[in-house]
């Protein structure tokens, strides 16, 4: 079993930045790979950036050079580091992992980005 607690969401301007964090349960942290997804009113929920147990990253093109995805495998937290945001990142942002074939979410943190 694994619970995720995500945490950090607000409301900033655009050009802003904030920090996600989410924290896990459990002593297998270190082996799973993580994942942030968001979904706004009306669309999708999409894959935003990941990171693997071995620390390799990947992300959305959306968010490639504005967002860096970070774990600490001490505190079981994974980040997610935004800045330059924009209107277009107004979601509400959901942190994943797969354990035993099961998909794993937090109860999502809003993000509003507006003047």
């Amino acid at each position: 079993q694994v619970q995720l607690v995500e945490s950090g969401g607000g409301l900033v301007q655009p050009g802003g930045s904030l920090r996600l964090s989410c924290a896990a349960s459990g002593s297998i942290f270190r082996f799973l790979a993580m994942g942030w997804y968001r979904q706004a009113p009306g669309n999708q929920r999409e894959f935003v950036a990941g990171i693997r147990n071995d620390g390799s990253t990947n992300y959305a093109d959306s968010v490639k050079g504005r967002f860096t995805i970070s774990r600490d495998n001490a505190k079981n937290t994974v980040y997610l580091q935004m800045n330059s945001l924009k209107p277009e990142d107004t979601a509400v942002y959901y942190c994943n992992t797969r354990y035993d074939l099961y998909d794993y979410w937090g109860q999502g943190t809003q993000v509003t980005v507006s003047s």
